[in-house]
């Protein structure tokens, strides 16, 4: 349970997850990212607290607005898409958040390099080295 960890213990499992991570809120504010020093698509500072619009490049601004749409309106809970950039396969991945409710909270995105992950083959055993 959440009420179990600290504001320290939680900042430290954000940055410790391995995937970028944003959230908007409900009100399309930018309210958080992690990793800031090895982020792939690095953000300035100055966009906490700005609209997830001035984020993104205009050619891409109405599936944005699509995307957050369909989450307020509860018409989809996630949406995927994955791109090639600068010799790494990126897995972006858009999450609605919701209260216990349902009522929408704001999105989460996640990005991840998987170039490595697509190249696994066999198996690799806890330890092995």
């Amino acid at each position: 349970m959440i009420e179990n960890l600290s504001r320290e213990q939680l900042a430290g499992i954000l940055e410790a997850l391995p995937l970028d991570i944003s959230f908007v809120d409900g009100d399309d504010l930018v309210r958080f990212w992690n990793r800031h020093e090895s982020r792939v698509f690095k953000r300035p500072r100055s966009v906490l607290g700005k609209s997830v619009r001035d984020c993104h490049p205009e050619h891409s601004l109405d599936k944005v607005n699509q995307i957050i749409s369909d989450f307020k309106s509860g018409k989809r809970s996630s949406a995927e898409f994955w791109i090639d950039h600068q010799g790494m396969k990126l897995y972006i991945r858009y999450f609605a958040v919701r209260d216990e409710s349902g009522r929408y909270l704001g999105t989460l995105e996640a990005a991840q390099d998987i170039t490595g992950i697509k190249a696994l083959r066999g198996e690799k055993r806890l330890l092995d080295e």
